[in-house]
């Protein structure tokens, strides 16, 4: 079973959280929209905390971590943490996940899921993982 999801103004934790749970219980799991997901805090901590997980792999020295500027990538990260990836189970629930930034056209008329837990209204500061990818140097905006 396939299920795409709408990640617009979902809050990343909650909605990674979601993805991560299904994609466990086998089901296959699409999330588009992946750069209007909302990072919540203020612009200056998210940013300092991303670029930081940027500079700790050593890409000249092809020593990792290596971590990723796009949105859609930044959100399989998420997801990727949020998982035994180790596991045999883990890597075949991996794989199960895909994440686009946009709508590609074969889901353009499919049914979107919004999940209620990862639309909560948000009251403080935030920023959107487009943003992010924006601040990190990606070349899809």
């Amino acid at each position: 079973m396939v299920t795409v999801i709408d990640g617009q103004d979902a809050i990343l934790g909650r909605l990674a959280s979601i993805v991560a749970e299904r994609i466990m219980n086998g089901e296959e799991v699409i999330v588009v929209n992946a750069e209007k997901v909302v990072v919540t805090g203020t612009k200056e901590v998210v940013f300092a905390k991303y670029k930081h997980r940027l500079e700790l792999g050593e890409v000249k020295r092809r020593k990792g971590p290596f971590y990723p500027r796009r949105a859609d990538l930044l959100f399989k990260r998420t997801v990727k943490g949020m998982i035994p990836r180790y596991t045999t189970t883990g890597r075949e629930a991996y794989r199960n996940l895909r994440a686009h930034v946009g709508i590609p056209e074969e889901y353009s008329q499919a049914e979107k899921e919004k999940p209620e837990f990862a639309m909560r209204k948000i009251s403080g500061k935030y920023t959107t993982l487009g943003a992010v990818s924006k601040y990190l140097g990606s070349n899809i905006r």
